[in-house]
């Protein structure tokens, strides 16, 4: 049987990683600022994270959610203390898609309405609602073209109030830095507006916090630059360090009821457990805060190079922009200096996403590296 070919893969195949650090079959290292897609928050491997899930496995690793799981109300708890978001409950899930699933279906079920507002340029994944709200046509098969979808731009005040005055929008879904879509950002002014109307018109406010959340924008959420009350928060990636986990944050004044949300593997034994370790590292070595220095590095470092024309995001949620396409500085990047980075829909952007246990050292040597290879692509 062959594997269903959609995706376009790089000729390397890693069989081991460390902290930030990832070995392939012929034993080349290789410095990973990508993380797999923002995945990998607290380093590859972390002993503790190792420990703890060895352990947990050993004990239970999973059961149902028809019966009591602690391990559910102790990541709630340690969630809410890293995030101060304690007029939040939590929903666990398995996946950023299936957490913007659930969000946008919550948000149905409280306003009873259907239509969505989402902005252009962004990326909420892959399933059906999500991939109605993801501003790719590519991607979006005619079956999930059924949803009722309105993409706006960000800072334009004037159609996002007619849309919601319409009265039919369930939800506003927004990124506070955009990931796919090249690390662009609203105005402070929109975010205040897009809260002021949602509450104005009764419509959900939704923060996608998929890729930006858990500490690596120097908040713990990249929503809390600003001082805002999203309605439901979700959250995925980083989240576990790699095992399979997402969730969604939802503000008490949604209720809940039995079987209106529900999942089989969601907050399972071993998928707390893993987040549970993610959160006690960003707490022990204060990971969150010193994403605020690496990103001041990062930009010195980077303005000092005069072909990145602009530089993106916040913490270490990065991208440079060139005033060319990437693609093949990238493929040098990996092939020759064994550096992964990422692309976006923004084809002059490369997105650096790595762990949060990344050194100057690391970034020094990424700079060294980029500028090697602007020299070899030129």
């Amino acid at each position: 049987m062959n594997l269903f070919n959609v995706y376009p893969l790089y000729d390397i195949t890693p069989v081991r990683a460390e902290d930030v650090f990832v070995y392939d079959s012929k034993g080349e290292q290789y410095l990973d600022l990508y993380g797999g897609h923002a995945v990998i928050s607290i380093g590859h491997s972390h002993p503790h994270y190792v420990k703890s899930l060895k352990t947990q496995l050993e004990q239970i690793g999973f059961y149902s959610n028809a019966v009591q799981n602690p391990l559910q109300q102790k990541l709630a708890d340690a969630i809410g203390e890293q995030s101060c978001l304690h007029k939040y409950e939590l929903f666990l899930c398995n996946s950023g898609a299936e957490a913007i699933e659930n969000a946008l279906k919550l948000a149905s079920f409280h306003t009873q309405k259907k239509r969505v507002i989402a902005f252009q340029n962004s990326f909420h994944g892959r399933t059906s609602a999500a991939v109605a709200v993801t501003d790719n046509s590519s991607i979006n098969a005619p079956l999930n073209e059924q949803h009722q979808v309105t993409f706006i731009s960000f800072d334009d005040f004037e159609t996002l109030e007619k849309e919601l005055k319409k009265g039919d929008v369930c939800a506003l879904i927004f990124e506070a830095i955009q990931g796919v879509g090249g690390l662009d950002e609203p105005s402070e002014d929109f975010v205040y507006q897009m809260e002021e109307l949602c509450n104005k018109y009764k419509v959900c406010l939704i923060a996608d916090e998929v890729q930006a959340g858990f500490g690596r924008t120097g908040s713990f959420f990249a929503f809390q630059k600003y001082k805002i009350n999203p309605h439901i928060i979700t959250m995925a990636k980083g989240m576990g360090n790699g095992f399979p986990i997402g969730g969604i944050l939802i503000h008490s004044e949604i209720k809940a009821k039995y079987g209106m949300l529900g999942t089989t593997f969601g907050g399972n034994h071993l998928a707390c457990c893993a987040s549970l370790a993610v959160l006690e590292i960003l707490k022990k070595e204060d990971l969150q805060q010193k994403t605020k220095a690496l990103e001041v590095f990062f930009r010195s470092k980077a303005a000092a190079i005069p072909q990145i024309k602009k530089i993106k995001g916040r913490g270490l949620m990065l991208g440079i922009e060139f005033d060319f396409e990437v693609a093949e500085l990238r493929k040098t990047l990996i092939y020759k200096h064994h550096i992964f980075t990422g692309g976006s829909s923004n084809k002059n952007l490369i997105r650096i996403l790595p762990p949060l246990t990344v050194k100057e050292t690391h970034l020094e040597h990424f700079f060294n590296a980029l500028k090697k290879a602007l020299s070899s692509t030129n």
